[in-house]
């Protein structure tokens, strides 16, 4: 690559601007008396993790939940460190006001540079959504080089943002469990990084989209996006957690009416599909572990075994172009407000709902039909 590009990609990245803070919303008091645990699996979506940050800030302003443990892939890793670190420093209001921040931080008005935010935008599953020379420089040195020949400094926006916003000694101090996946790329097996091992690394590898950025290597072993092998993972839950309970927040679509035609509609889905299948492939799994331990057929009492009480929130189909795959392309803050205000309202409609259920019984499951083979579908989801 020629100096003078190496030169301008430096100085491009090189500025910084501390953002707003943001005061959490205003909540109603929080009840007295025990609350219930539960552990949350927070998927990776892109710009779409903003719903995400709604459904998190509803819960902790709520106060009837108590988090035992979160995971998180991509976006969803982003969230979690962002409410881990929160918790730890200053508890639930705290933790709000880090995930307000970061979002306000990463939308189009957050005081980023100009490259510095169309990179940021890309990493978020993103392409800009204008036709400016920023774009069309980007977009076409994309098509032609690889990470390694656009960006040999491996410079990377997220990092910069992670490291402003997250102090990882509190969060590998804090109580909460933590876990963070991402993709070997030798062996394309899963790496799940516990709260012992979080650092900025982990989260940069359980974001790393490999047509942008180098792989994040750890320990002298390279990590993709954590989504292509657990997005989110659950099983953590089996051994290290001791509520029952989790409650999965997923953001890409299962199901879409109607065949992608267009490149981008195409690409779309086949990266929702690829994202969906390790998460449907544990679910599925784990409706096969009920039906034999309520067979017989497993014990219970073996280390391991046991029936987790599942739960979902789901990114609610509602036209108005959220249906549309170009929906992710938007990273203003007034589309992230839009997708806060969504989770919140989900939120608020799963304890409305079902918050007598936690603790007592799972609110969907996977289904596995008569003959045994198991069907992709999913039982009811709170939208």
């Amino acid at each position: 690559m020629p100096r003078a590009l190496q030169r301008w990609w430096s100085q491009a990245f090189a500025a910084r601007r501390q953002p707003q803070a943001t005061e959490p919303a205003t909540a109603e008091p929080r009840p007295a008396g025990p609350r219930k645990r539960i552990n949350l699996a927070l998927q990776g979506g892109g710009a779409h993790g903003a719903f995400t940050w709604g459904v998190l800030d509803h819960l902790l302003a709520d106060g009837r939940l108590a988090f035992e443990g979160i995971s998180g892939t991509s976006a969803g890793a982003i969230n979690a460190v962002m409410a881990a670190d929160g918790l730890a420093r200053g508890g639930p209001d705290e933790a709000r006001r880090r995930l307000a921040d970061f979002w306000r931080a990463a939308s189009l008005g957050g005081g980023l540079p100009p490259a510095q935010r169309l990179a940021l935008e890309r990493m978020f599953k993103v392409t800009p959504a204008d036709d400016s020379p920023w774009r069309i420089w980007i977009d076409a040195m994309a098509r032609a080089l690889s990470p390694y020949d656009l960006n040999p400094l491996n410079i990377n926006p997220l990092r910069q943002l992670i490291e402003r916003f997250v102090d990882f000694d509190a969060v590998r101090g804090g109580d909460l469990a933590l876990y963070v996946a991402a993709t070997n790329v030798f062996t394309g097996e899963l790496r799940v990084f516990g709260r012992g091992e979080i650092t900025a690394d982990a989260v940069m590898a359980s974001a790393c989209l490999p047509f942008l950025f180098h792989a994040v290597e750890i320990d002298g072993v390279p990590y993709w996006d954590g989504g292509y092998a657990g997005n989110p993972v659950v099983f953590p839950q089996f051994y290290d957690s001791a509520s029952d309970d989790v409650l999965i927040v997923q953001i890409n679509p299962v199901t879409r009416l109607g065949t992608p035609r267009s490149n981008r509609e195409i690409m779309s889905r086949v990266n929702e599909i690829t994202f969906n299948a390790a998460l449907l492939a544990e679910l599925r799994a784990m409706e096969v572990i009920d039906r034999l331990i309520d067979d017989g057929r497993l014990l219970r009492a073996n280390r391991g075994v046991r029936r987790l009480r599942l739960h979902r929130i789901v990114l609610p189909h509602i036209g108005g172009g959220f249906e549309a795959p170009r929906s992710k392309l938007k990273t203003d803050y007034a589309f992230f407000q839009t997708l806060h205000k969504l989770g919140a309202r989900a939120a608020r409609r799963f304890l409305d709902e079902h918050f007598a259920a936690i603790g007592e019984r799972s609110t969907f499951a996977a289904r596995v039909d008569a003959g045994g083979g198991v069907r992709a579908s999913l039982g009811p989801a709170i939208r």
